[in-house]
């Protein structure tokens, strides 16, 4: 049996810069893992790939991303002196929400990659997994390059982000499974690119600043849909979050504290809003 633990992130700042003839979007963005995180169990034997989970919302057949990435893994990394593989069970201990704009099914797969490279002696390399990850999904490279980084292309080109002070942040999951692909298709890049302040060259050599960074051109779109998410927001900065976002397409919103007791307190006054009690809190720490 092999264990693994899968973080999820948050993007920081998320600007879409133009659609591609492919249908996927470029865009720039300041992405950060957290201290949130699944557990993938991997035991080899029986036969075929196969994958349990008890969260209602996770599929249990092939089109589970984590199946996915053990096929395209022995295909593409087993050499003849190899231990054979007739079979592999993965299971999936969910704690990050599902469509939640946290990446959980993109780290869980990264985190099969990493635990069959490490589990037959690494022949692969990080840049070499980081591809066959991006085969896969566009954020499965992020969770392979294991640190805070501004992503460019379809999320596949990282470069490391030092940039960032220690936060806690409060994420707050109305329960709203948000589907991407409707996300971008809704989206209006005319209106996203209306007096843009911010490029990616402001951030070079810049700490990250919560007052100036927090931008995410998927937001608008989405609370369109999900007006809970404005009202998240709200509560948040009510409750001390020195910013507050929606991460990714949502539905998660987060408040980043600098005091991790302000959080705690934050928590616990949100969890008294009667306008809660569907909502699913984490505290988690970003990790940089």
């Amino acid at each position: 049996m092999v264990n693994i633990k899968a973080p999820a992130k948050i993007n920081l700042f998320l600007r879409i810069t133009g659609k591609r003839r492919d249908g996927y979007h470029d865009l720039y963005s300041l992405v950060c893992p957290l201290a949130l995180y699944d557990t993938i169990s991997l035991d080899f034997g029986g036969t075929g790939i196969c994958v349990t989970c008890a969260h209602p919302g996770v599929p249990e057949d092939g089109s589970n991303l984590v199946v996915r990435s053990a096929r395209l893994y022995l295909e593409a990394a087993l050499v003849d002196d190899a231990p054979p593989v007739s079979g592999l069970t993965i299971h999936i201990e969910k704690k990050i929400p599902v469509g939640a704009g946290l990446g959980g099914g993109s780290s869980d797969a990264a985190a099969v990659l990493t635990a069959l490279n490490n589990y037959f002696a690494q022949p692969l390399s990080t840049p070499e997994l980081m591809a066959l990850g991006a085969r896969i999904g566009a954020d499965v490279p992020f969770f392979i390059f294991d640190g805070p980084a501004l992503a460019t292309g379809i999320g596949d080109r990282l470069q490391p982000f030092p940039y960032l002070t220690p936060w806690t942040a409060l994420l707050v999951y109305p329960n709203e499974v948000v589907s991407t692909a409707w996300v971008y298709k809704n989206l209006n890049l005319r209106l996203t690119k209306d007096e843009k302040k911010l490029s990616k060259f402001h951030f070079d050599g810049r700490f990250f600043n919560v007052d100036e960074h927090l931008v995410n051109d998927l937001e608008s779109v989405t609370e369109m849909a999900f007006p809970v998410i404005k009202a998240i927001k709200r509560l948040l900065l009510a409750h001390g979050a020195a910013g507050a976002m929606m991460s990714g397409s949502g539905s998660t919103v987060f408040g980043l504290f600098a005091d991790p007791q302000r959080a705690i307190s934050a928590r616990t006054a949100l969890c008294n809003n009667q306008q809660s009690q569907n909502w699913t809190l984490f505290i988690a720490d970003l990790l940089i």
